[in-house]
């Protein structure tokens, strides 16, 4: 909540981008139906090339509408994250000058700027991903179920059973995934303050003869951020293929 004040003057974006996606959903929803009418009506029941011609040219209007409503929701989403993003960057800059010595310390130099950052520019992907996908993804995940029990009642039944499985392996990886991601953010923190650390004291490091120590160090903590990345994406990339076995089983 307290987030959504950076995109106030963002908002005309941030209404269009996603009206604009539901509206590409709502496009890629009459395609069955169409094709449902071209074999039903064109192929088996006899209405002749004319009806199959004219059904296959309203595909291609779907088509074509479909395609400039995603480029056009991928446009306001980009303008919306992409301002969010510079007026958080800015108010966390003028936060920053406001910290007195000993809270900076307490913070880190190094974290502050992580924050600045990698995550300000995972914030940013994330608003991106919300504008393009919030009103989207449940709006055709539940307008396919309608349109599969319009031309099915069975399979209309079998998908909407489907969808139950996929909410549960889809929420059950991102609770996994969430605090696996917290682990992997302060091993990133730890990398960015070894390296600031020696670059800062590169002399002391080179006086006292601890680049050895230096290096040890630094691959220790780089071989900690990349198993937990591993790990990490290992569970990440489970959502693929389980919902693929869901839908196609």
């Amino acid at each position: 909540r307290k987030l959504l004040k950076y995109l106030k003057n963002y908002k005309l974006q941030s209404v269009l981008a996603p009206l604009f996606k539901l509206l590409e959903a709502a496009f890629e929803l009459f395609v069955p139906l169409v094709v449902s009418a071209i074999i039903d009506n064109g192929i088996n029941g006899g209405e002749g090339w004319s009806y199959i011609v004219y059904a296959c040219l309203i595909l291609v209007a779907l088509g074509v509408v479909g395609l400039i409503s995603a480029v056009s929701a991928q446009y306001f989403a980009a303008r919306a994250a992409v301002g969010f993003s510079k007026e958080l960057r800015r108010d966390l800059f003028a936060k920053m000058q406001t910290l007195s010595y000993s809270e900076i310390d307490g913070l880190g130099i190094s974290k502050m700027i992580t924050r600045m950052t990698s995550d300000v520019n995972q914030i940013q992907s994330g608003v991106n991903l919300v504008l393009r996908l919030f009103m989207r993804s449940p709006f055709i995940v539940f307008g396919a179920m309608v349109m599969a029990f319009i031309i099915n009642a069975a399979a209309g039944g079998v998908f909407a059973l489907s969808i139950a499985v996929l909410c549960v392996v889809v929420f059950g990886i991102m609770l996994v995934s969430i605090p696996l991601y917290k682990k992997v953010q302060g091993r990133l923190d730890n990398i960015t303050v070894d390296t600031r650390e020696t670059l800062t004291g590169a002399r002391v490091v080179r006086a006292f003869c601890k680049e050895e120590d230096e290096i040890r160090n630094y691959n220790a903590h780089n071989e900690q951020l990349a198993k937990s990345q591993k790990f990490v994406g290992k569970i990440s990339a489970l959502m693929n293929p389980l919902t693929y076995a869901i839908i196609n089983a």
